[in-house]
């Protein structure tokens, strides 16, 4: 079966990152692995994921591989200045989860998006009452490197259509 919209895809690839700075191309690290043991599952065509990720994996079966880059402005294009904002510190209360540890600078905090998404936040600087936060995709102004290879290729079930997502993900963020 090919990956077509609709379909449900697993996928098992690495991904590294590069980024261009001052013309002075950074060498790809590796950001995320995702293997046989947990692969990653989405919804061909209501993924969230950028659309040139999906394009590129179109029409591919079960078993073969891919590899491609996708350039900055093709994946989460280039961080926003809008997305950093000051937000007092009291939301961050234990009542909702939150421990001290938690809002040291360079962590990630687990949020959620005013849909109920999983998103992250960046801690970049704690300005006492406040914390100053990115909520820019950690991946922004990053050029993406996928490799890997299609571990599944499946007819979405009528539940997974009509919540637009898979069944059985862990949550997990790409």
């Amino acid at each position: 079966m090919e990956i077509s919209n609709n379909t449900v895809v697993g996928l098992t690839y690495e991904l590294k990152v590069s980024r261009e700075a001052d013309e002075i191309e950074s060498a790809p690290f590796s950001v995320e692995v995702r293997d046989e043991e947990d692969p990653f599952y989405f919804l061909f065509g209501s993924s969230g994921l950028p659309e040139k990720f999906e394009e590129m994996l179109m029409g591919k079966k079960q078993g073969e591989s891919f590899a491609f880059t996708l350039v900055s402005a093709d994946a989460y294009g280039e961080a926003d200045d809008e997305m950093i904002m000051s937000i007092p510190k009291s939301q961050f209360s234990s009542e909702r989860g939150f421990e001290e540890g938690m809002l040291e600078e360079g962590n990630f905090l687990p949020l959620m998006d005013e849909n109920g998404y999983p998103m992250q936040a960046k801690v970049l600087k704690d300005l006492g009452e406040e914390i100053l936060l990115d909520f820019n995709h950690p991946l922004v102004g990053f050029d993406l490197h996928f490799e890997g290879e299609i571990s599944e290729v499946r007819e979405a079930t009528a539940e997974e259509l009509s919540h637009g997502h898979v069944h059985g993900e862990h949550g997990h963020q790409h």
